[in-house]
């Protein structure tokens, strides 16, 4: 009972959650393999964490840098997903694979790192003590999978239903819409709050999209 209890309570926490829609916009950029082991790698070590030294890690790494960072690579993403030629997508993921799956989890980790899921872990843990720490992992790390995979297996029927350029560009709407929302998240906790991280966020924001604009403008002059 406690185990279903915990899969289903950290399912429903991850549904709708940006990691999920994350992993459907890195359908257009990774092979469903890739995105399965780096996923599921990343899920069984950020509970494991969660469950086993998660206060302490909150101390050690400010909550504000890992969302720093994660929205570093969210505007990469996002970068990334408007470069993209119809041609050369494929050799792409075939030059890349043997590292994605780890990109996958680097990114993944940085994102999902003192969400919502994994403070759920915390709790569950911390309710249930160490005797059923495993049984905590366990069911989160399922539960947590299990919604993860939905997204994927949207990701891959819009993959296989639209055309290449109308994904590319769901993703980077999505990759740029997470990088602000978690920038912005980031100087809050920086700054403590105030005007600051608006201001912050919406620089970022036009700065990113004079980048965009500049990378499109030579595409175009070069004739891709």
């Amino acid at each position: 009972m406690l185990f279903w209890k915990i899969l289903i309570t950290e399912f429903i926490a991850e549904m709708g959650d940006k990691t999920q829609l994350m992993l459907i916009a890195m359908t257009s950029r990774y092979k469903l393999r890739d995105i399965l082991l780096g996923t599921a790698a990343a899920v069984l070590v950020l509970n494991g964490l969660a469950i086993l030294a998660g206060s302490l890690l909150s101390e050690l790494i400010p909550l504000w840098l890992m969302r720093l960072i994660a929205a570093t690579a969210f505007f990469w993403f996002a970068w990334s997903a408007m470069k993209k030629r119809g041609g050369e997508e494929e050799q792409m993921t075939d030059r890349k694979t043997g590292f994605a799956p780890l990109s996958v989890f680097l990114t993944f980790f940085v994102a999902e790192l003192g969400d919502k899921t994994q403070l759920t872990a915390v709790t569950f843990a911390a309710n249930e003590g160490l005797s059923r720490a495993v049984t905590v992992w366990f069911a989160c790390s399922v539960g947590l999978f299990a919604a993860d995979l939905a997204g994927m297996a949207a990701g891959m029927l819009l993959k296989k239903r639209l055309p290449e350029g109308v994904l590319n560009a769901v993703a980077f709407v999505l990759f740029a819409f997470f990088a602000l929302v978690t920038l912005h998240e980031g100087c809050i906790l920086l700054l403590d709050g105030g005007e600051w991280p608006l201001i912050l966020t919406v620089g970022a924001g036009l700065c990113f999209t004079g980048l965009c604009t500049l990378t499109l403008r030579k595409k175009g002059a070069s004739g891709d």
